[in-house]
């Protein structure tokens, strides 16, 4: 019995034995092998990455480190910088598109000249002239060989100028006498430009020159300021001379012209042609295409206001142009057509040229009748 008890415990030692034995062989057969694996295949996931080496025998800017950086953080920094592409991309877009407000824009008052609000632009002309009043005689027989609104009186702008000269020449005044541009002769109705700065010194004859070629808003303020008497007393010597020559529509205000108060009609105008082509320095200094003068300090060159003094087609003997807003554009000339002196008044022109333009048409007309078709008053 005692043998068979013993035999028993030995039996189920070697069963305990045994199990346990079973049991712990996976674990040395299966876990070890999956820790190799992941040992070995780790090192072929970082076989395909490039290290970044840092370079050998660079050349770094003053005060500067070379630095190494590693592939994580170019990649982060590659990230950083298309985030910062695309704000910045947003933010353009923002400013492309930002809602601007715009102010209305103050309505423009168009300036109507005197002629256009006294409906002279309606009136009929057979040669279709854009001038509001108009004149052409022959001075030779004083024959009238065109007129429109010849009897009405506009504002004559620089126009005055000849007047200015004419009062200066018949007053026998000293033309080398040296004149003194004063805050006086400043335009301070139309604030024109000038070149005479205050304080030029200049001779009577030379910015009688400039005020005839040039039309010099200065150089005439100034010789009607140094008339004996001053402004007033040359004004008054303005019109009395402009009843002596009959023209009874006409009305001067100041040696300029540049008040809308200096006033004449065509008619009147063509008495104050012919008068002032009585004297040869009128003739020259308005028709002359350059002129140079020396202030003092440097030489100044002038040029002709009209055009047309540089065409060879025209032999003009005298000429005058003017313009302020109120009397639109002026001309006045004697031309020698077809032999015959032949003097031209056009007042209240619209457009730059337009008074050119209309001159030319006269002169056409004279030389070629036949070229230039009248309209019949319809």
């Amino acid at each position: 019995m005692h043998k068979i008890i013993s035999g028993l415990l030995s039996l189920i030692i070697l069963c305990v034995f045994t199990a346990t034995s079973g049991l712990a062989a996976p674990k040395k057969t299966t876990k070890p092998p999956a820790r190799k694996a992941a040992a070995k295949t780790a090192p072929q996931r970082k076989s395909d990455r490039k290290t970044p080496v840092a370079r050998k025998n660079t050349v770094q800017p003053k005060n500067t480190k070379a630095r190494i950086v590693s592939a994580r953080n170019n990649r982060s920094n590659a990230k950083q910088l298309a985030s910062l592409n695309r704000r910045a991309l947003r933010g353009k877009n923002r400013m492309a598109y930002r809602k601007v407000s715009f102010k209305r824009a103050a309505p423009v008052v168009p300036r109507y000249s005197f002629g256009d609000l006294a409906g002279l632009k309606n009136t009929y002309d057979p040669l279709s002239l854009k001038s509001n009043a108009a004149l052409v005689l022959d001075e030779s027989n004083l024959e009238i060989l065109f007129e429109k609104n010849g009897n009405i009186a506009l504002p004559m702008a620089s126009i005055t100028k000849l007047m200015t000269g004419l009062v200066v020449v018949e007053s026998m005044q000293d033309m080398n006498e040296v004149l003194e541009i004063t805050e006086d002769d400043v335009d301070t109705k139309k604030f024109t430009s000038s070149r005479l700065k205050v304080g030029t010194r200049m001779t009577r004859g030379n910015l009688l020159h400039l005020a005839l070629m040039s039309s010099e808003n200065r150089a005439a303020a100034a010789l009607g300021r140094n008339y004996p008497g001053g402004l007033p007393a040359f004004v008054e010597a303005m019109n009395i001379k402009a009843q002596m020559l009959g023209m009874s529509d006409s009305q001067y205000v100041d040696s300029s012209g540049l008040s809308s108060g200096n006033m004449a009609s065509a008619r009147d105008l063509a008495k104050l042609v012919m008068a002032a082509a009585q004297h040869p320095i009128l003739r020259q200094y308005s028709t002359d295409t350059y002129y140079s003068v020396d202030d003092g300090m440097h030489e100044m060159h002038y040029g002709n206001t009209n055009g047309l003094v540089h065409n060879p087609n025209w032999h003009i003997r005298l000429q005058k142009t003017g313009y302020i807003s109120e009397a639109g554009q002026c001309l006045v000339m004697q031309a020698i057509i077809q032999g015959r002196p032949i003097v031209m008044v056009f007042l209240d022109s619209k457009g730059k040229g337009a008074r050119i333009a209309d001159a030319q048409r006269i002169h056409n007309w004279l030389t070629h009748p036949d070229s230039i078709r009248l309209e019949p008053n319809v």
